[in-house]
């Protein structure tokens, strides 16, 4: 399931899915970019996780957001 796109630069995207995989829901955040032909492909960079993790991530990133460590 596609649950969202960010315009990271002129060439890359950051695509965030749900998807099951092996019987758990994952959260994937991948960086695509564009090649040579113009089509999008997915990158090596990027991020999955179990769906159950998702308030954790969340709360961490929240204080990234604030500027605060741990």
């Amino acid at each position: 399931m596609d649950l969202g796109t960010i315009q990271k630069n002129a060439r890359e995207e950051i695509r965030l899915t749900a998807e099951t995989f092996k019987g758990h829901v994952i959260i994937n955040i991948r960086v695509w970019y564009q090649d040579d032909a113009g089509e999008m492909r997915p990158g090596k960079q990027g991020l999955a996780f179990r769906v159950d993790l998702l308030p954790t991530v969340l709360e961490t990133l929240s204080r990234a957001r604030k500027g605060g460590a741990a």
